[in-house]
C-alpha cells in the first residue's frame, strides 16, 4: 500500500443534491475542481458534513464509485465508512478500497455509546479489514463516545492508521498525542468554539479537517498549512482572526445546516437539506451574508450573494 497521510486543508465536503432530493453528481465534479484549484491537499466525502447518516447504503456505494472518477490532480480523495457495527464499517472499507479511494475515516458508531475499549476493537477490526490508509473521527459530541489518547496512540502502531481527527476540547489530548511520536497525521476540527486550530498547528498538528473550507478554501488552506517557519504560523493566526466571523456563521446551526444554505445563496452546488434538516434561518443566513461580503470574499471568489434569499 501507498502511505502518503494528509496534511493541510482537508475538507469534509457536503453532498450536493438536486432539488428531487438525488444525488447530484456534476455538482460532485464541480465541487471537487473548485476544490483542487484552490489549495484543498484532501476532501472527505461522505462525513458528517455530507450527511451520511441520511443516505441510503445504495446512494453511499454509488458516491464512491462516481466520485473517485472525477479525481483532479493529486489532490487525496477520502471517504466516511462509518456503518451502524462493524461488520457495516468494514464492508463500506472494503468497497472503498476496491473502488480506488485513496483512504477512509471511520467514527464510533453513533447511538450505541459504547465504551472506549469496545470502540478501540472496534477500530483495529476495522483496520485490519483492508490494506487502505485510514484515519479515525474522535467526535464525541456526535457518539458519545470519547477514546483517550492511549487508545488512540494504540490505534496509531497500525500501519493502516495515518489520521486523527480530533473534535474535543482538550488541548492536552493533542499534545499526548503529537508527544508520540508515531507516524499520524494529527488534525482538528474547525469549530472556533472548541478553539483547537491554534493549539494544534503550535504543537506540531499536520491540518484541519474542517468543514469551513466548503467556502473559504484559500483561507482554510492557509489556516491549515503545518507551521514549518515563522511566516506559516504568523499567516495562520492572522487568517484564523480575519476568518472568525466565517467560522462562527459555519457553526451556528448543526452542520451543515448553515454551510449549505448559505453555499446554496451564493452559487455553489448544494441543492437542499435532506429532511428533517431544514435551512438555515434568515437571520442566521444574512449575518452570513453579510460577513462573506465585508471581507470581500464575494469578489474574491466571484461569488455573489443573490439579491433574494434562495427558496428552499
Amino acid at each position: 500500500m501507498s502511505r502518503t497521510n494528509p496534511t493541510g486543508s482537508f475538507v469534509a465536503l457536503v453532498t450536493p443534491m438536486n432539488a428531487d432530493g438525488s444525488i447530484d453528481f456534476e455538482g460532485f465534479r464541480t465541487l471537487l475542481n473548485w476544490h483542487a484549484e484552490n489549495g484543498t491537499s484532501a476532501v472527505l466525502i461522505m462525513g458528517s458534513t455530507g450527511e451520511v447518516s441520511m443516505l441510503s447504503p445504495e446512494e453511499r456505494k454509488a458516491i464512491i464509485t462516481e466520485t473517485v472518477k472525477m479525481k483532479p490532480g493529486n489532490m487525496q480523495m477520502w471517504y466516511g465508512i462509518t456503518g451502524n457495527n462493524t461488520a457495516t464499517t468494514i464492508d463500506y472499507a472494503r468497497f472503498t478500497k476496491d473502488a480506488g479511494a485513496d483512504g477512509a475515516i471511520m467514527a464510533a458508531p453513533a447511538y450505541i455509546c459504547a465504551d472506549n475499549d469496545a470502540i478501540e476493537d472496534y477500530a483495529k477490526e476495522v483496520l485490519d479489514s483492508t490494506d487502505l490508509p485510514m484515519g479515525f473521527y474522535n467526535n464525541p459530541p456526535r457518539v458519545k463516545t470519547d477514546l483517550h489518547w492511549d487508545n488512540l496512540l494504540r490505534l496509531a502502531d497500525h500501519p493502516n492508521m495515518v489520521v486523527l481527527k480530533e473534535s474535543t476540547t482538550r488541548v492536552g489530548q493533542v499534545a499526548q498525542v503529537c508527544a508520540g511520536g508515531k507516524d499520524l497525521s494529527v488534525m482538528c476540527c474547525c469549530s472556533p468554539n472548541l478553539g483547537l486550530i491554534i493549539p494544534t498547528m503550535a504543537l506540531g498538528g499536520h491540518g484541519t479537517a474542517n468543514m469551513t473550507g466548503n467556502i473559504i478554501p484559500q483561507e482554510m488552506a492557509t489556516i491549515s498549512t503545518p507551521w514549518a517557519t515563522g511566516e506559516d504560523a504568523f499567516a495562520c493566526r492572522e487568517t484564523y482572526l480575519r476568518m472568525l466571523p466565517i467560522l462562527h456563521f459555519v457553526y451556528s446551526a448543526i452542520n451543515p445546516v448553515a454551510l449549505k444554505t448559505m453555499m446554496r445563496q451564493i452559487g455553489l452546488p448544494s441543492g437542499p437539506l435532506r429532511k428533517p434538516l431544514q435551512p438555515a434561518k434568515p437571520e442566521i443566513l444574512q449575518k452570513g451574508l453579510d460577513a462573506w461580503q465585508a471581507l470581500g470574499l464575494d469578489e474574491k471568489y466571484g461569488l455573489p450573494v443573490k439579491s433574494r434569499l434562495a427558496a428552499e
